[in-house]
């Protein structure tokens, strides 16, 4: 999605960390370096722990990122789970700095599901579908339950050119992220392609995953 919006209006984009619970955008931020996000460890002191036992992990591994607010007089937070995944980088940056960054964040420990006893987070399905000439960055995860056994389908917004075109060429786009899909999740899921703006649009964050497996 960041490529795309780069290519389309020639602006260099940066990303910029933050949290309304903490302070809102402002904990971390990229440099033009773009290599993980420098966090501003005079005002906030990050910590990544293991999600499932709450474990301290060393710098580089992978695991939950845990702030505590150094500055912050009204309402300082203690040790404060994100539910962001991502890792603590200590090398200093291209750009000169020292100070430690965090990697891009790609997905929340809270946002894990198990189908057929996968893991998977909607990210990696984005990932597949951004992969995808033709596709929108706007997709629904819905999952089911049939005779006992748990269903996920995926509803992906294509381009009007695509979603106007031959069915011919609506089947091969389908054919292209299912078979993208299966790759990174190991497992055949339900796809159904929608025209743009198909899918409902929020006012906050995107609600990506319909969960309708305890319904009666």
């Amino acid at each position: 999605m960041r490529a795309r919006m780069e290519a389309d209006t020639g602006i260099q984009a940066f990303d910029i960390y933050g949290l309304s619970e903490i302070i809102g955008p402002g904990v971390a931020s990229e440099c033009t370096e773009h290599d993980g996000l420098h966090v501003f460890e005079d005002h906030f002191l990050p910590e990544i722990i293991d999600p499932e036992s709450g474990e301290p992990l060393p710098d580089g591994e992978e695991g939950e990122l845990v702030l505590t607010t150094l500055s912050k007089k009204a309402m300082p937070m203690i040790r404060y789970r994100t539910r962001d995944i991502t890792a603590i980088l200590r090398e200093p940056c291209g750009c000169g700095r020292t100070i430690r960054r965090i990697r891009r964040i790609g997905r929340r420990s809270d946002d894990m599901f198990i189908i057929r006893g996968v893991n998977v987070y909607p990210s990696q399905v984005e990932a597949a579908l951004l992969n995808v000439e033709g596709t929108l960055p706007h997709y629904q995860i819905i999952l089911s339950r049939e005779q006992g056994l748990d269903q996920m389908s995926v509803e992906v917004e294509v381009t009007p050119e695509v979603f106007s075109d031959k069915v011919r060429a609506l089947e091969e786009v389908r054919t292209r992220l299912a078979q993208a899909i299966e790759h990174i999740l190991g497992i055949r899921v339900g796809l159904r392609l929608v025209g743009p703006h198909a899918i409902p649009r929020s006012e906050g964050k995107a609600k990506r995953v319909i969960d309708k497996r305890n319904e009666s």
